[in-house]
């Protein structure tokens, strides 16, 4: 009789390698991964909702490669956005006082909003 030789502990010679979570998530992170769906509910062939679900799983780097950056520019998730925002809205708030005290109407350079008192000065 021959003797086999059995390792208990060694994965077979052409089978898969075992990946742990880590390593797979790394891959994933490193890549990306979209998952897509559509959801529809009908109802005697009349379409009552549908809704659309797109899921793009990334790390930072790899979505900004993809040019997906919103995060930077909503002010609900980013203070650096939110204090551009506040400072754009000043800014655009000074110029209509600005346009305001100088008589060009309400900033816009409409004349719709001069008070009455100007409006009958010229008559």
């Amino acid at each position: 009789m021959t003797d086999i030789d059995e390792r208990w502990g060694a994965p077979p010679a052409n089978g898969p390698t075992t990946s742990n979570l880590a390593d797979i998530l790394e891959r994933v992170l490193d890549k990306g991964i979209v998952i897509a769906g559509d959801i529809k509910i009908d109802l005697l062939d009349i379409e009552l909702l549908t809704i659309r679900l797109r899921l793009f799983v990334s790390s930072v780097e790899t979505a900004r490669k993809a040019g997906i950056d919103w995060w930077e520019t909503d002010p609900a998730l980013s203070s650096k956005a939110a204090r551009n925002e506040l400072r754009e809205e000043n800014r655009r708030l000074r110029e209509r006082v600005d346009a305001l005290e100088s008589g060009d109407g309400d900033g816009d350079g409409s004349p719709a909003h001069r008070s009455k008192d100007t409006e009958g000065a010229g008559t």
